[in-house]
């Protein structure tokens, strides 16, 4: 499949459809206060790059990369459109902002993702590249429905 990934502005119709998707399937299997997930106006924030994933006019999927300081960021609103999963975009995005997080010169990449089994493909995705279970960081606390991640990169 040919596709390609850039930075998105996040004001085109796409974007804001698959992030809303993303929240509201977030919510679907966490409660709203575990739900981290955020929405257009949060992921505008400048510390925040959003990358999509284009096939022709189609939107496949969405990541971004949330600069933390001290050389660390964090992987927020990866999601890739539900008739397009298990092809593999998931990893490509991944990947993507892998290299340019090492581009950046960051050298740890955090993440936090649901506890559920409604999460375990997405923990299985993070741990096959290489990221293992951590202690909450930054601003988050421990809470049941919600795992932790660290993959260090310098």
């Amino acid at each position: 499949m040919d596709f390609t990934i850039r930075v998105d502005d996040l004001s085109g119709p796409e974007i804001a459809g698959l992030i809303a998707d993303h929240k509201a399937l977030m919510l679907k299997h966490s409660p709203p206060e575990s739900s981290h997930a955020l929405l257009l106006d949060g992921l505008r924030a400048p510390e925040i790059t959003v990358w999509t994933m284009w096939t022709g006019a189609a939107l496949l999927g969405c990541g971004a990369l949330k600069e933390m300081g001290e050389r660390s960021g964090e992987i927020k609103s990866m999601h890739t459109r539900a008739d397009r999963r298990g092809a593999g975009l998931g990893k490509v995005m991944l990947e993507h902002i892998l290299a340019e997080a090492r581009a950046r010169g960051l050298t740890a990449l955090y993440l936090e993702t649901g506890s559920m089994a409604a999460f375990h493909p997405a923990q299985r995705l993070y741990e096959r590249a290489g990221f293992a279970f951590c202690e909450p960081f930054g601003d988050y606390t421990a809470d049941p429905n919600s795992v932790f991640m660290v993959k260090f990169i310098g």
